[in-house]
């Protein structure tokens, strides 16, 4: 694996290469993107295509990348902006994406905008909240996580994610009626540490889930659009998202194994089934040939 740094005014764009550039079979790179997520969330997916050319990186702000605009928000459209500057910067043309939860996001407004940059996106869970018929009320209990994590830290804004992100069906006073979640129950430590910069907890990512995809300028281009939903979603906010996103664009949602994210290895506490993953992830790209 070769890590390099891509430098901009405005970013030190941290990205590792795994393979040769161009790839040595001839097949566009297969990048993979996620947000909050940053290159290390692929390592066990990326082991599983050790015959591809596969480019991981860290997005603005997020782990090893630097930012240098003075800002702390992640916008889709920035993102997308510095996507399509990586792409013309790894010199192979068009390259296949597998992006996932604010990547699939991101990478939805990098094929709106810059088209001739993907040849096959397979976007998986995009939490894009204004495609739900109750996305005032998916609004009001992002709020809500906001919230707790601003009063109490932390752990009980995780445990208050995870509550919210595995609900089932649309969001109702039933959900508000709920106690609290207990931070323990989840393995999340109950004390405070004082930082309130989560970008998944604070409002910083906000401009993801807030998102609008310019549908006809999606439904235009010549790359090829995969929306795919994890097999044990069922009716929670990215399952309905995703389902809803795909019905859109004129299309079933793919299914993949296990959950949202099912490509991470056991590194992570939680577990997906990234060979499984994989091989569907495989199965899907080929179908595009």
């Amino acid at each position: 694996m070769d890590t390099r740094t891509l430098q901009t005014s405005e970013v030190d764009l941290v990205y590792d290469v795994r393979g040769t550039l161009p790839a040595a079979d001839g097949r566009p790179p297969l990048l993979m993107i996620g947000q909050p997520m940053d290159a290390g969330g692929f390592a066990a997916l990326a082991s599983h295509f050790p015959d591809r050319t596969v480019i991981t990186y860290d997005p603005r702000g997020l782990g090893r990348s630097v930012r240098k605009d003075g800002r702390v928000d992640n916008t889709p459209v920035t993102q997308a902006t510095d996507l399509h500057t990586l792409i013309q910067a790894l010199g192979s043309g068009p390259v296949e994406i597998f992006a996932s939860s604010g990547g699939a996001v991101t990478a939805l407004a990098l094929v709106a905008t810059h088209p001739d940059d993907v040849t096959t996106l397979v976007a998986h869970e995009p939490p894009l909240i204004p495609m739900l018929p109750d996305a005032p009320m998916a609004e009001r209990a992002r709020v809500q996580v906001r919230d707790v994590y601003e009063a109490k830290g932390w752990g009980a804004g995780m445990a208050a994610f995870i509550a919210m992100t595995s609900w089932q069906g649309e969001f109702t006073e039933d959900y508000f009626a709920e106690p609290a979640p207990d931070p323990a129950a989840f393995g999340m430590p109950a004390q405070d540490d004082g930082s309130r910069d989560d970008p998944l907890l604070s409002e910083r990512s906000w401009a993801v889930t807030d998102y609008r995809p310019d549908l006809d300028a999606l439904a235009a281009t010549p790359t090829r659009i995969v929306i795919a939903v994890a097999e044990e979603s069922g009716e929670t906010l990215t399952g309905r998202t995703s389902r809803t996103i795909a019905a859109l664009l004129g299309q079933e949602a793919a299914v993949f194994p296990s959950h949202h994210g099912g490509f991470v290895g056991g590194e992570s506490g939680f577990a997906g089934q990234p060979e499984a993953f994989a091989r569907r992830l495989r199965e899907v790209l080929g179908a595009g040939r």
